[in-house]
Formats: C-alpha cells, sequence, structure tokens
C-alpha cells in the first residue's frame, strides 16, 4: 500500500479557523497539503499541480464547491472530490454525488469520520479502524481474506471478485448504457439503486460497481432484505453484543461491520419494513452503527448499493416506503432492462450460459443452440429474464445429451408461447446477425394481393394447418415425434394439434376424422 506521504491533498475553505484543522488533521496522517480560499485560488493550484484528492467546501465567496467539481470534470480531471456541506442540507449532498463527487461530510465535520472518508478516497486502510472506534466493547474483527468475508448470517451471499462485468454479455444500446453508468458510478461513494425485473441480473451489475472500483479488494457483502424475519432484521444489520437478548450468547457483527470498506448490497431494498428504514436511513447519514446492547456507536466506512424490483416512488406515494431513505438511496439509478428488451443479445447470451453450465459439469465443448432453437428462443418473451433462459438451457442440455440443442429440447410454455408468436409473427428474428423470418409452417397462408379472401378464415386456417400436419407426417413416415419436432411443436402440441384437425394416424398413412366428429 502506497504511504500516506506519497498523497497530496488540497483543501478548500474560506474560512481560515476550518481549513487550518483541516490541514492539520491531515499533516498529523501523513498527509502533503496545501490548501486554497476561493474556486479560483484554488483553480490556479489546480492548473500548476496535481492532486490525489480535492477536499472543498460547498459554499465559497466567488462560487461554490460544484463549479469547482464541474470544472474538474470538464477538465477531466482525475483528483477525487470530497464536499463539506451545510448541516441539514442533504439536497447539496446529493447534488454533489450526482456531479460526480466520491463522498460528502456534513458540518460540523467529525474529524474521526473525516479521517475514515479521506482514507476510503484514496484507498488506503481506514485511518480510524473500526475495531479501533468501539474499543470498549469486545467485538472481533471479521475474518477475511481479499475480496471475501466469512459472515455466518443467513440470506447472505459473500464472495470475491468473479469477473461480474465479463458476465454481463451483450453488446444491445441498453447494456452499453449500462456498462457507461457502472464505470462511472464506480469512482465514487454516491448510493446507487439497480433497478429491474426479478432475474434481469442487478446483483451482477452491484457486483460489477464493486470490483470496478477502489474497493474491490475489501468485502462484498449481498444481503436479500425480503428473507430476514423483521424481528431479527437490526440484530443482523448491526450486530449485537453478549447478552442483549436471549440468546445472545457472544457479541457478533452485523452486515454493516463485515462489509468495512468495502460495499453492502441491498437487495430488495422495497421488502425492508417502515420500523427498519428509518434506522438504516439514520446510519447512512451519521455512517455509525450501534449494535443491539452497545452503548457506543460504531464508525462505518461502507458504499450502499441497492436493489429492487418495485416502483419505490410509487411506494413512497403510497406510504410503504420512506420519501427521505429514497432521496438517499436513489442518488444514481442503474435500470438492468428486461431480456425481452434487448433479444438481439440472446444469442451471446445462451452461448456464455452454456459455456458456465458445460464448465460446471466439466464438459467440454459446451453443446450449442440450432438455428432452429435459438429463433424458437427468440419467440419467447422470458418473464423470469435471464434466471428463466438460464433454468430452461440446464433443462435442455440434459434432456438432448449431445453437442447440439435443438428446438425439441426447449420446453417452453405453450400458453405463453403461442399467444407471442401471433403478436409477433410478422416481425424478423434476429439470431447472432442472421435474420430468419418469423415461421408459421410450411404451408403459410399467401399474401392478400395473391389470393382472394376466405369467407370462412377459421376454416380456412384449419384447413391450412391439417394439411401441413399431413405432409410432415408423410415425410417422417408418420412419426408424431419427428414431425413435430419439424414443425418445431413438442410431441404434446402435435397430438393436441392433431386430435382438434380430426387427424389420424392409421396402419399405413394418415386419416381424417369427418367435420361432423
Amino acid at each position: 500500500m502506497t504511504s500516506a506521504s506519497h498523497y497530496s491533498l488540497l483543501v478548500v475553505d474560506d474560512e481560515p479557523d476550518l481549513r487550518t484543522l483541516y490541514e492539520l488533521t491531515l499533516l498529523r496522517e501523513g498527509y502533503d497539503v496545501e490548501t486554497a480560499a476561493t474556486v479560483e485560488d484554488a483553480w490556479a493550484r489546480l492548473k500548476v499541480g496535481t492532486y490525489s484528492a480535492v477536499i472543498t467546501d460547498m459554499r465559497l465567496p466567488d462560487g461554490t464547491g460544484l463549479d469547482l467539481l464541474r470544472r474538474l470534470e470538464e477538465a477531466g480531471r482525475r483528483e477525487k472530490t470530497i464536499m463539506i456541506t451545510a448541516f441539514g442540507s442533504p439536497e447539496n449532498a446529493v447534488e454533489a454525488l450526482k456531479a460526480g463527487a466520491y463522498d460528502y461530510l456534513t458540518k460540523p465535520v467529525d474529524l474521526k469520520q473525516f479521517r475514515t472518508v479521506v482514507a476510503s478516497a484514496l484507498g488506503r486502510p481506514s485511518a480510524v479502524p473500526a475495531s479501533g472506534a468501539a474499543a470498549s466493547s469486545a467485538v472481533p474483527a471479521a475474518p477475511h481474506t481479499r475480496g471475501s468475508v466469512r459472515v455466518t448470517a443467513p440470506a447472505v451471499l459473500v464472495t470475491g471478485a468473479s469477473g461480474a462485468m465479463e458476465r454481463m454479455a451483450g453488446m444491445s444500446p441498453a447494456m452499453q448504457q449500462v456498462r457507461s453508468l457502472i464505470e462511472k458510478v464506480a469512482r465514487s461513494m454516491a448510493p446507487v439503486l439497480v433497478q429491474g425485473e426479478s432475474g434481469t441480473g442487478k446483483e451482477l451489475v452491484a457486483r460489477s460497481i464493486h470490483e470496478v472500483s477502489a474497493r474491490r479488494g475489501q468485502p462484498f457483502i449481498a444481503v436479500n432484505c425480503g428473507a430476514i424475519p423483521e424481528q431479527l432484521l437490526e440484530a443482523e444489520f448491526f450486530g449485537y453484543r453478549k447478552g442483549a437478548f436471549t440468546g445472545a450468547n457472544e457479541d457478533r457483527e452485523g452486515f454493516f461491520q463485515a462489509a468495512r470498506g468495502g460495499t453492502l448490497f441491498l437487495d430488495e431494498i422495497g421488502d425492508l419494513p417502515l420500523s427498519m428504514q428509518s434506522k438504516l436511513l439514520r446510519v447512512i447519514q451519521e455512517r455509525a452503527v450501534r449494535p443491539v446492547g452497545a452503548v457506543a456507536e460504531t464508525p462505518i466506512d461502507v458504499r450502499i448499493v441497492s436493489a429492487t424490483h418495485k416502483d419505490l416512488a410509487a411506494e413512497v406515494q403510497a406510504g410503504r416506503f420512506r420519501q427521505d431513505l429514497y432521496y438517499r438511496l436513489n442518488v444514481i439509478q442503474i435500470r438492468v432492462p428486461a431480456l425481452r428488451e434487448r433479444l438481439e443479445d440472446l444469442p451471446l447470451i445462451c452461448e456464455r450460459v452454456l459455456e458456465r453450465i458445460a464448465q460446471d459439469a466439466e464438459v467440454w465443448p459446451p453443446p450449442r443452440l440450432t438455428p432452429a432453437a435459438l429463433a424458437h428462443l427468440a419467440r419467447y418473451p422470458f418473464p423470469g429474464n435471464i434466471r428463466e433462459l438460464e433454468n430452461l438451457l440446464h433443462r435442455a442440455v440434459a434432456l438432448s445429451g449431445g453437442e447440439w440443442i435443438d428446438q425439441p429440447d426447449l420446453e417452453l410454455p405453450d400458453a405463453v408461447l403461442n399467444e407471442t408468436a401471433l403478436q409477433e409473427a410478422d416481425a424478423p428474428l434476429v439470431t447472432g446477425g442472421v435474420e430468419l423470418p418469423a415461421t408459421r409452417g410450411a404451408g403459410a397462408v399467401p399474401p392478400a394481393s395473391q389470393a382472394p379472401l376466405p369467407s370462412d378464415l377459421a376454416a380456412y386456417l384449419d384447413e391450412v394447418e391439417r394439411d401441413i400436419l399431413i405432409r410432415a407426417l408423410e415425410r417422417h413416415r408418420y412419426n408424431r415425434t419427428a414431425a413435430g419436432a419439424s414443425l418445431g411443436l413438442s410431441l404434446r402440441q402435435m397430438r393436441y394439434r392433431m386430435a382438434r384437425l380430426g387427424v389420424m394416424v392409421a396402419e399405413h398413412g394418415v386419416a381424417v376424422e369427418s367435420d361432423d366428429h
């Protein structure tokens, strides 16, 4: 780790006493410090030198800290910026984070918190370790290795760097925008709200933010807020002291302490009850937690990323989610598109999923989808998104047992598939850069300009479908499974259509029942 003396800081504040206080505090930590009193003075210093970070007050005689931040952004400067705002003005703090500030502090500034935030911005170990801040308590430090933490609480998934960005397959405009936002927000401490339907990969986005940020060597703690009983929420989030309640036989850390220096991912944040929402808000504002049964608060250095499939703005209107917490969490929002909104990514996503399945099963080469199978998948709306696709491909790999996965190996819900096929029958299907026309069968009805309109459309379509079924059966020697597969139908779908249209396989051919059957 780089020593403190290798970091140079610029402190911008128009009050001499505060400027001196900040300077002395940072000098004691071993940093090189320069100061400025105005925006122009600070910019003049920035023109002739570079700094590891800029710490600036919001209100300055000739402008605001935001003005200085915007100049840094426009000039493409890489200095981290920490904003100091007046107490009780969260709007300024949110505005600063949206503008690209790494973090913010509120006046009067707590010097322990000040040192912790500066150390975090520089990617150094916290100047005030959480264990030291609560030396009076007997809470042991969470045993962890680089990028991982051992946490025994249920509903928590802890892993290290896993190339999350690489797992986000797809080059659609929607996914390129998601990647761009991840790269941008990763360099700050701004809270991020990841919005998207279930199964779209919200946790993958959160992991990507962590892995791209300076916190990637520290723990990433994922918590499913809807999976923890309400009566255990406070103890699980903040930890507890021995004897705090019945069954508390030892001191235990909570999620916030386990994630110190890293990222805490709060999945399904919309499921938190109101009572817990108020406690979470205080932790975010004060940057400190008080374990159940403790008398002193413990400073924390944690970046919060939350996610939900709910419309939190609507939840606020309905009184089920606190408005002040919503504004704190929703500083930057990343919307993860549903799979049906980026079907052009389907071929690459399938390829990546199949490679992962093959790797887990120690099978090589990984199975591949035939063009017919891929076109079949493209007609399905995937209400369960990527998670549903992964489950479907797992099942298909098991059923196919070979190098290729064909259309009959894919078991899609008939009702949803048929409805979608009717709605999108005229749309081309894109499969890996090759457009396939949506098929209705080998004997599709000719355009209206080339044939007279039928007087009974239902009967006409039945006759066309009946003719197609008979031709398919004859071509495949009356094997219903093979004939159905050639038309993109499962055996069950084939039987249903044959029964509805009165088509039967006789001993040496096909028989058609009369209409009065």
